[in-house]
């Protein structure tokens, strides 16, 4: 459930500077702070009972908390929100750190090498685990090979124009005759070369309308279940997910109910129909967005911080999402320029630009 943030204007200049210092040195140290703390670390010059009484106003607004009956303040979800969108300064990055990231994405590079460099780049400048999704393929097809390889049960070689190569097998009919397989490859081939794979798919009923009377049954038949299995639900399902750093995760527990949102968040990472939300999460956006403990769809028990960006391929198409999740008390101001960046890039070296 969303709670509706106040408008910045409902804070004087104290209450914002104040609420400013607790945030910032929540993110830096994850621990509750108390009005003596903060006077002494010169909030602005104001006395302890002046931060006192301005902690319960802001309290009192939902955006501070206190763990503790004796124990200092910390940011709530909300209060999170309201600093992201109202305080939070994000810098762009400097040339050095563009071409850091650029080098991980190697022209020439595999698909699983640029996704590989891709996560462990997030995971190390985040202090957090990183999560990369990929969609299904979406370059052209550039040859097809399809082979019987055992009863029931034919493998099919997909070589793509920007020279990835996919084998995957499909079912067939038991009693398959040996031609079929031949004959279904030279009908992909001489039909949907130079298309992807939904295009082909959305093509397949056109093409066998028109030659179907050419084509033995069996080839028909065989071609229509794969290009299915190739580009549906099935597929769907098959994306490949790269998850890293988990361990970092671990590092800053401090309290037993630290562990347990930590246990919660890796059983969340283990269901992978969850995770492949994240695309369509993404892609709603054209940027990275940021989901705050409980505004997270996917890992709201966990308590975490999710920020997430679609990297983009040829015609705007949505080739997968990238990103990094962790405790609220994430970098953001540092982690979001970096996930927006490796994500351009990405799309850019996948797309073959």
């Amino acid at each position: 459930m969303s709670v509706a943030l106040p408008p910045l204007a409902q804070l004087d200049q104290r209450a914002r500077e104040i609420f400013r210092e607790i945030v910032e040195s929540y993110l830096e140290n994850g621990e509750p702070v108390g009005s003596r703390t903060l006077s002494r670390r010169g909030a602005a010059g104001f006395s302890a009972a002046s931060v006192r009484n301005t902690m319960a106003d802001l309290s009192a607004l939902g955006l501070l908390d206190a763990p503790h009956a004796m124990a200092g303040r910390l940011p709530t979800d909300v209060g999170l929100r309201f600093f992201v969108d109202s305080f939070l300064e994000v810098g762009d990055l400097k040339d050095d750190e563009r071409h850091d990231i650029e080098q991980r994405f190697p022209v020439g590079a595999s698909m699983e090498n640029m996704l590989e460099g891709a996560t462990e780049y997030l995971s190390g400048i985040s202090g957090a685990a990183s999560i990369v999704i990929t969609a299904q393929h979406e370059a052209p097809l550039k040859h097809i090979e399809m082979l019987a390889v055992g009863p029931g049960q034919a493998l099919a070689v997909l070589v793509y124009a920007d020279n990835q190569v996919e084998n995957r097998l499909i079912d067939t009919p038991l009693g398959l005759p040996p031609g079929a397989v031949q004959e279904a490859t030279n009908f992909l081939n001489a039909h949907f070369l130079g298309r992807t794979l939904s295009e082909a798919r959305s093509h397949m009923h056109e093409a066998l309308a028109r030659d179907r009377a050419a084509l033995d049954a069996a080839a028909a038949d065989l071609i229509q279940q794969g290009l299915a299995q190739w580009s549906g639900e099935d597929a769907q399902r098959r994306r490949s997910l790269i998850i890293r750093g988990r361990a970092n995760l671990l590092q800053d527990t401090k309290a037993a109910e630290d562990l347990e949102r930590v246990r919660r968040l890796f059983q969340d990472l283990e269901k992978s129909e969850n995770l492949l939300q994240l695309i369509d999460v993404a892609g709603e956006a054209q940027a990275v967005r940021i989901f705050i403990g409980s505004e997270n769809p996917l890992f709201s028990l966990s308590g975490s911080s999710l920020m997430v960006a679609p990297y983009i391929g040829r015609n705007r198409t949505v080739l997968g999402a990238l990103g990094v999740i962790g405790p609220t008390r994430l970098n953001y101001a540092r982690v979001i320029p970096v996930i927006d960046y490796t994500a351009r890039v990405l799309g850019r070296m996948l797309a073959g630009c």
